[in-house]
């Protein structure tokens, strides 16, 4: 009874790989590549505005987790 359970599930593993590789990898219902991933003249220039930005620090900020928003941590006055 393992036996059947076990090979039942390494058939299902392999199964499913073979269906991700045909339908992702080899794009059996077409699927397609944004030209801006293939064009190489884009990652070019992508490239250097990133290099191009300033590289300075802006005040510190704490993100809120529950409404996911950003505040800017004010330094307090001791004193």
């Amino acid at each position: 009874m393992a036996a059947k359970i076990g090979g039942a599930m390494l058939a299902s593993v392999v199964v499913a790989y073979v269906a991700d590789v045909i339908i992702s990898d080899r794009k059996l219902f077409g699927g397609t590549t944004p030209n801006t991933v293939s064009d190489k003249e884009w990652w070019e220039e992508t490239d250097k505005k990133f290099q191009a930005w300033p590289r300075t620090a802006g005040p510190p900020v704490v993100m809120n987790p529950i409404s996911r928003q950003n505040f800017i941590v004010k330094p307090r006055l001791e004193g």
